[in-house]
């Protein structure tokens, strides 16, 4: 009895500190927004958090934990707002010309995925 009290307890207290991971993606994203520019955040930043709780979802899924799974799901959908509003504002180096053209998703995420050494200047 006390051992479901609290596993409960603490899955309550992991949606709590889930809900302010969130936000903190929240916030991020919409000073990104506000900001009109990207320049401080690390994509590569982001693509590690990604894939964390994209790992977190899937074992959730598997040991089919409801606290792990709807803390991941929270957390992701604020993570691809925050990645959407750095692929928008990223310091493109042709940013400002008239012919400027966001790369395609693919080269980005490929781009963003590289080691500094081996990727070249979006």
């Amino acid at each position: 009895m006390e051992h479901k009290i609290l596993v409960n307890l603490f899955g309550i207290l992991l949606i709590g500190t889930g809900i302010l991971d969130a936000a903190k993606y929240a916030i991020q994203g919409r000073k990104i927004q506000v900001a009109r520019t990207a320049k401080n955040f690390s994509r590569q930043f982001m693509n590690f958090a990604l894939g964390n709780d994209i790992i977190k979802l899937v074992y959730g899924l598997i040991i089919w934990d409801f606290y792990i799974i709807l803390t991941s799901i929270l957390a992701l959908v604020t993570m691809i707002y925050m990645w959407y509003e750095i692929y928008l504002y990223y310091p493109y180096k042709r940013r400002g010309l008239i012919n400027f053209r966001r790369p395609n998703i693919l080269i980005y995420i490929i781009n963003s995925l590289l080691p500094n050494s081996l990727r070249r200047k979006l």
